[in-house]
């Protein structure tokens, strides 16, 4: 298979996930055949959430509505220049064995697109919290392009016979990793967040974005914003009212748990707090926080920010900031739609498939 065939097939996957998440979903699996989705999309849906709930069917089609989006030819075209010639180079396929994450729905798909882009053999571990979706775009991609189904394997098992490892855990997973894959040239990824700087000069469109960046899939992400730096004086009012949007996420009983587990804790241990009703507020110095509790701090000059986000460059995912105040840093309600040149963890997942296998 072709340069030209693999991308082709994964913009025919954009185009299906396009149709699929447009769809109106009072239409059932029957009835879908007509987007061109094969038959068991939905009920892999279904499945997902039944299993955990964290993946509900809003940040399911949150999810695929954006790899819907950035799985056209224009856009993989644009991201794979700079990988020529050798992307073209034939090779003889080699075995990446990748152990996905299950944070967040299909969060390890990039890492399936690298692999399989590259020209190489996927050999991807499920996460044992989301073994529904992605084998269920895999059997679209091999409807689109038959070819693939020699090239990927998906096991919840051992990965057998690697010839190079992509893993993405914990802090702790990823010592486990190193002893057991460390022999084989690997990407391994700890833990990451993401962070904000806001000067009191956001707009409200600014504030709400920056909730979406929060709030997301229930902050369970790596790119989701845990941490605030604030300007001394900062008036929190506007923010809670920006954040008042994402207030329904009270409902939802895994999540109310955290929330009632941690005020508990944070009452039982003096810990001062500030209580949104639906999150806690706690002035800290700490990046990663639990879910329903946002981290912030007061800074006086922004240069102390900076000299504090270098020093914990190596927890950070991304970070979120107005234009104007951080060029270069991410856009409001833009963590959750990384550029497919965003690697986690600033690791060149191409490059590294391309030059180092």
């Amino acid at each position: 298979m072709n340069l030209e065939q693999r991308i082709s097939s994964f913009s025919g996957l954009g185009k299906v996930l396009r149709s699929f998440t447009e769809m109106p979903f009072e239409k059932n699996s029957a009835q879908i055949g007509a987007y061109g989705i094969p038959p068991g999309f939905l009920a892999a849906m279904e499945e997902a959430e039944t299993e955990n709930p964290w993946f509900t069917r809003n940040h399911i089609l949150q999810a695929l509505r954006y790899w819907g989006e950035v799985l056209n030819k224009p856009n993989l075209e644009r991201w794979l220049e700079r990988y020529h010639p050798g992307l073209e180079k034939e090779r003889t396929p080699k075995r990446v064995g990748v152990i996905m994450a299950g944070n967040i729905p299909v969060v390890g798909f990039h890492d399936l697109l690298c692999v399989l882009i590259s020209g190489n053999h996927l050999i991807a571990k499920l996460s044992s919290q989301d073994v529904r979706l992605l084998p269920v775009l895999v059997k679209c991609l091999e409807a689109i392009e038959p070819g693939w189904h020699d090239r990927i394997e998906l096991t919840t098992g051992e990965i057998e016979n690697p010839e190079a490892i992509i893993a993405t855990g914990s802090n702790n997973s990823s010592r486990y990793f190193r002893y057991y894959f460390g022999r084989y040239p690997h990407i391994i990824r700890k833990n990451r967040t993401g962070v904000a700087i806001l000067d009191g000069n956001e707009t409200a469109a600014d504030l709400k974005g920056i909730s979406g960046d929060i709030f997301s899939y229930f902050g369970l992400g790596c790119r989701n914003v845990s941490k605030l730096y604030l300007p001394e004086g900062y008036e929190l009012k506007q923010f809670h009212e920006a954040l008042l949007q994402y207030k329904d996420i009270f409902h939802h009983s895994k999540y109310r748990n955290n929330l009632d587990y941690y005020k508990s804790i944070y009452l039982v241990n003096r810990t001062r707090f500030l209580d949104g009703v639906f999150y806690l507020l706690i002035e800290n110095e700490l990046l990663t926080t639990p879910v329903s509790v946002i981290h912030y701090e007061y800074y006086q000059d922004l240069s102390q920010v900076q000299i504090k986000l270098d020093q914990q460059r190596e927890q950070i995912q991304c970070t979120v900031a107005r234009e104007e105040l951080l060029p270069g840093a991410v856009k409001p309600g833009e963590t959750q739609l990384p550029a497919l040149s965003d690697y986690a963890d600033g690791a060149d997942t191409l490059a590294f498939l391309l030059e180092k296998i």
